[in-house]
């Protein structure tokens, strides 16, 4: 079962996940996540350094960085995958992210069918910012007083139809099975997935604001019986058309409940 904790010098709680990410973030009182999207696809390590630029533009410490989506050329064999992750963590520990070996940082790693990029690169970020504060880009209003009765923001990690830790590729659910049921089975299990994993984070489903699908299958035959009553067609449903980050896999969906959303170049 997943572990809630408090990170050491952050803005926020997370849920221990796996070993380069953890499984959500909610911000803690008095803070809000917001989420920033580049304007165009950067190189991981350029856009690490972007990231770096934005928060102290904004007076925020590195540690302010709660989660990181990801687009990578193609998809990764199990150990290709965690060749890249040891990169990518070796940076969270030079920001001072990583204690005693656990990742708060939740995260997304797609792969874009068309137009991918030739090396992994970050898409967007998200980070903590003092409720009510005045921040470039950002409107502070009203109902972001600290006594406002909203609820706190959050960001739950992309979530796939293979659980880590489980048999590879047993553990797949419907593994190689691409028909309507297939689909729907992997569906069913990404989102008992995320309604556990927000819930385990203390935050609201109905408060998400935005719903993304990343699959290269068309999935509108299942909006009806698989998303529409878990609430989510009243959001929209963001495709895009990506694999999930580990061959093999089909479907993967990240959901938030965040209110301040900007592009940055």
């Amino acid at each position: 079962m997943s572990t809630i904790h408090n990170s050491p010098g952050t803005d926020y709680a997370y849920l221990r996940g796996g070993p380069a990410f953890s499984w959500g973030v909610i911000a803690l009182p008095g803070y809000e996540i917001v989420r920033a999207r580049f304007s165009r696809l950067l190189p991981l390590h350029e856009g690490f350094d972007a990231i770096a630029a934005h928060l102290r533009q904004r007076k925020r410490p590195l540690t302010a960085l709660c989660a990181a989506e990801l687009r990578s050329p193609q998809p990764f064999t199990l150990g290709g995958f965690g060749h890249f992750n040891a990169q990518y963590v070796d940076v969270l520990r030079r920001w001072g992210l990583v204690h005693d070996e656990r990742i708060p940082v939740a995260r997304s790693n797609v792969c874009p069918l068309y137009d991918p990029p030739e090396q992994p690169s970050f898409h967007a970020f998200c980070y903590t910012a003092p409720i009510g504060a005045a921040h470039a880009g950002l409107l502070t209003t009203s109902d972001h007083a600290p006594d406002a009765p909203a609820p706190r923001s959050f960001v739950v990690s992309g979530f796939a139809e293979w659980l880590e830790g489980t048999p590879f590729p047993d553990g797949i659910v419907a593994w190689g099975d691409t028909s309507p049921d297939g689909l729907a089975q992997k569906v069913d299990f990404v989102l008992d997935g995320l309604e556990h994993n927000t819930a385990a984070l203390g935050a609201r489903w109905q408060a998400l604001t935005a719903v993304q699908i990343y699959t290269p299958h068309e999935f509108g035959a299942l909006v009806h019986d698989h998303f529409a009553p878990r609430g989510l067609a009243r959001l929209g449903l963001e495709w895009h058309v990506c694999r999930p980050p580990i061959d093999g896999l089909e479907f993967e969906i990240d959901v938030r409940g965040v209110r301040r959303e900007l592009v940055v170049d």
